[in-house]
Parts: structure tokens; C-alpha cells; sequence
């Protein structure tokens, strides 16, 4: 957004919004949030941009478990054990496991016991060879849909984390092989996961939804993972497997 952009949209006049952008104004707490409201800035910059500009922030960071984000933690529950018979999980901003429903517990079954010691790294149970890699069938398609997905976060937020994230998961191979380059992209509407389990190959797409108006930075940074079936074939895989008595997950 330019600058006369953001004075449009803000109604504030062109002039006093360079004076703050180069210091010879020094916004009002309410300015300050009001640009970023137009921005859409997370709620974690907005309380550094606000502390860089003098205000104490504004936006709590509680626990999940804090008992005023009990109704909220209610929800992700719900979402997903309601999306059962088909996989979906809760992460935090670093992509690190929060909650999942029995048909995630299901597809993690065979991975290595590290990677499941929590925090539970969901991109890294995807990608690491002893995690689900040997599993995909389509690894270097998903490898790169994984990483083009992480980096658009790094452009976003500077993350020293998921910087040191994106160059963890680089270095891995995995099973590449079984999916040139030269085959991207699907010839669906979706990069699709297709994974190998016990009932046959299942190909899934997934959607992110995420809390519409947070006040809390973990309750805004919070997001459900939910995996689809991507054809009829797989729809009745994923009944059957859950089907299973839940004792032949251990």
C-alpha cells in the first residue's frame, strides 16, 4: 500500500502521515493503532510497534489453558472432533502441535518417538525422513508447496524461529525423487498430500481457519489445519479408518 493509499484509507492527510513516517510528528496511541488497523498488522507487531513508539502494548498473550481463553479452546475442540472422520489439528504460529482429533493420532502412527516429544513440530513430522517423508507419494511436490508456504511467512513476519525453521527443512530429501520437478504442477485445482497408510493411498487438500476478531496475540496466532478428501476413493478410506478400533494405533 503507497503512501497516499493508507492516508485515503486512514482519512488522515498525506502531509501529517509523512511527518510520522519521518519522525518529525510522533503519532497519538490511537494513530498508531488506527495504521495499523488499516495495515493489518499482527497483533505481536502491533504491541512491538506501539512499545517502539512509546505506549505500552495493548494485546494480552495468555496461555491456552488460561481459563479466559476457555471458551475459545472449547471451539478448537469442537472444530475438531466435528471434522472427524477426516484429519484436522490446531498449531501456534510456529507450526507446533496445540491440539489434533484420532484421525491425525492415526497417520502419525510409525513415525519416529522424537519427533513426536512435544512440542510436536507438524512441518517437520511432515518432511523428516524418519517422520511421514517416506510416506508421501508426491514428497518434492509437497516439500516445495511446504516451503513456498513457510517463506511467504518469513516475508511476512522476519521470524528468527521459522527462519531457522525454513533452513531445517531445506536440508531434507527425503523420498524426492518420486516426484520430478518437471511433473508440478497437479493437474487438480489443489496441491494435494498423498499419503500412504494402512488402508491404501489417501489424497488429501487441507483449509486454515483461523479466530476472526482476537484481542489475545495467541488466540489471533492460533490456526486449524482441516484435511479434506480430494476424491470419493479417499472419503471412504478415511471412514474405514477410522473405523479401526483405536487400540491398533499404539
Amino acid at each position: 500500500m503507497s503512501q497516499l493509499d493508507l492516508a485515503l484509507a486512514a482519512d488522515v492527510s498525506a502531509r501529517h502521515l509523512s511527518f510520522i513516517e519521518t519522525g518529525r510528528a510522533r503519532p497519538s496511541r490511537e494513530m498508531v493503532l488506527h495504521l495499523c488497523d488499516q495495515l493489518a498488522v499482527p497483533l505481536r507487531e502491533r504491541n512491538a510497534i506501539l512499545l517502539s513508539a512509546g505506549y505500552a502494548p495493548v494485546y494480552p498473550q495468555r496461555s491456552l489453558d488460561d481459563a479466559a481463553l476457555a471458551q475459545a479452546r472449547k471451539a478448537v475442540e469442537l472444530i475438531l472432533t466435528g471434522h472427524e472422520p477426516y484429519p484436522a489439528l490446531a498449531i501456534d504460529r510456529h507450526w507446533n502441535l496445540v491440539s489434533a482429533n484420532h484421525p491425525i493420532a492415526r497417520l502419525m502412527a510409525g513415525t519416529a518417538e522424537e519427533l513426536l516429544s512435544p512440542p510436536v513440530n507438524v512441518l517437520r513430522l511432515s518432511l523428516h525422513p524418519r517422520g511421514l517423508a517416506s510416506r508421501i507419494e508426491n514428497y518434492a511436490e509437497w516439500r516445495h508447496h511446504i516451503l513456498t508456504r513457510l517463506r511467504q511467512q518469513i516475508d511476512a513476519s522476519a521470524d528468527p524461529v521459522l527462519i531457522k525453521l525454513h533452513r531445517e527443512l531445506s536440508s531434507y530429501r527425503g523420498n524426492s525423487e518420486r516426484c520430478p520437478a518437471t511433473e508440478w504442477p497437479s493437474d487438480g485445482v489443489v496441491t494435494p498430500l498423498r499419503l500412504r497408510s494402512n488402508v491404501g493411498v489417501l489424497s488429501l487438500f487441507s483449509t486454515t481457519t483461523v479466530f476472526g476478531t482476537p484481542i489475545d496475540v495467541t488466540l489471533a496466532e492460533l490456526a486449524i489445519e482441516a484435511f479434506f478428501p480430494a476424491d470419493d476413493e479417499t472419503a471412504k478410506k478415511l471412514r474405514e479408518l477410522n473405523a479401526q478400533p483405536r487400540a491398533s494405533e499404539n
